[in-house]
């Protein structure tokens, strides 16, 4: 799969789990997400170190007090990963 498929469907997913509710004004607010998360998952990241990114990102870089569904999305991320055979994109 090339990298800007990857790309967009990582940024797909993101912004449909939109947890700071943003998604539908701004398309690319989640991006800076997308490089370090298929680094982890290119690296062989688990679902609780993809967690513990997402958790770090939502109260750090977006400020959120309590994350929403982090655990859910690790599942999805993960999911993602494994179901589109990624890893070697």
């Amino acid at each position: 799969m090339p990298a800007t498929d990857v790309h967009d469907d990582l940024r797909r997913l993101l912004n449909a789990w939109d947890p700071i509710g943003v998604a539908e004004d701004v398309d690319d607010e989640y991006d800076c997400m997308i490089v370090p998360l298929l680094n982890r998952l290119r690296g062989g990241a688990d679902r609780g170190q993809i967690r513990a990114f997402l958790h770090h990102e939502l109260t750090d870089h977006f400020g959120l007090s309590q994350p929403y569904d982090v655990d859910g999305m690790a599942d999805r991320v993960r999911a993602w990963w494994t179901s589109t055979r990624v890893q070697g994109a």
